[in-house]
């Protein structure tokens, strides 16, 4: 029995934002990867969507393999991983996990997710309680495979988590490493980049040669030497930027001209505001 993994990229969704991004882009929500791990008949679901409709074609994706969803699991507390976990646990009669701190996390995010997330898509997110459940040993398996939940701490949120799964040299990982697309740098004050970094280096430890981003631009492979040196540039030349610029617009811009390829700028504005808001213009 052998293991194989696939990959389902939500297309960004438009934001309930009225102001548009600095360099004219409409405000929306970055491209998410949900990842499949899968034997022969079995499957593990990392990082379900967001949104009622992301969850339908997600679910559609799943039943297309005819693999029967065990386990569905969550890297992180941030809604857009896991909102819809239950929703598709239902639909599945799957087990839904994390690890003890991402699930005080889940909890946090469903505490502001009047004034957050549902002020970003009113009507567009299920019913999402905190059910998770931490699996015995942090491990999942799937027909005889382990599964291992590795927490790295703060990545672009606290108690961030990894899954490797060693016999595909594959880590699904979440927010710590991004592929393609602007970071979110809105939680990264007061050391916080400096942790991040701390989260990388535990993940490039576990040596994989593919990694799943949480955020990643589908026209982008899973390389992950490629995608662990790209995310640990990005945070160095915040380090750089940020330093010489009073102001978010300053330090956007600057970002901008620094990574003209990368997807969603609006994801980097929101990053400026917050390590710049005294200095707004």
């Amino acid at each position: 029995m052998s293991l194989s993994y696939d990959v389902f990229i939500a297309e960004p969704i438009p934001l309930n934002v009225r102001e548009r991004v600095p360099n004219g882009d409409e405000r929306r929500f970055s491209p998410l990867s949900i990842t499949l791990v899968y034997g022969d008949r079995d499957a593990v679901l990392v990082d379900p969507p967001l949104t009622r409709n992301q969850a339908d074609d997600v679910a559609r994706w799943v039943e297309a393999t005819g693999k029967n969803l065990t386990h569905i699991f969550a890297t992180h507390g941030h809604g857009d991983h896991w909102f819809t976990a239950g929703l598709l646990a239902e639909r599945f009669d799957a087990q839904v996990v994390a690890s003890a701190g991402t699930i005080e996390q889940m909890r946090r995010n469903v505490a502001i997710r009047p004034q957050f997330w549902d002020a970003l898509l009113p009507g567009q997110i299920p019913d999402a309680p905190a059910t998770a459940t931490v699996p015995d040993g942090n491990r999942i398996d799937l027909e005889g495979h382990e599964l291992r939940i590795v927490e790295v701490g703060h990545s672009d949120t606290d108690e961030t988590s990894v899954l490797h799964v060693p016999d595909l040299d594959l880590v699904v990982a979440g927010d710590v490493i991004y592929n393609g697309v602007h970071q979110y740098l809105v939680e990264s004050k007061d050391g916080g980049v400096d942790a991040w970094r701390k989260a990388i280096d535990i993940v490039e430890g576990l040596r994989p040669r593919f990694i799943v981003t949480g955020h990643k631009n589908k026209d982008l492979d899973d390389d992950a030497q490629r995608a662990i040196a790209e995310t640990r540039r990005y945070l160095d030349t915040v380090d750089e930027l940020l330093p010489q610029h009073e102001t978010a617009r300053g330090f956007f811009d600057a970002m901008l001209e620094r990574f003209p390829a990368l997807l969603n700028p609006g994801a980097i504005w929101s990053g400026a505001l917050a390590l710049r808001p005294e200095k707004t213009p």
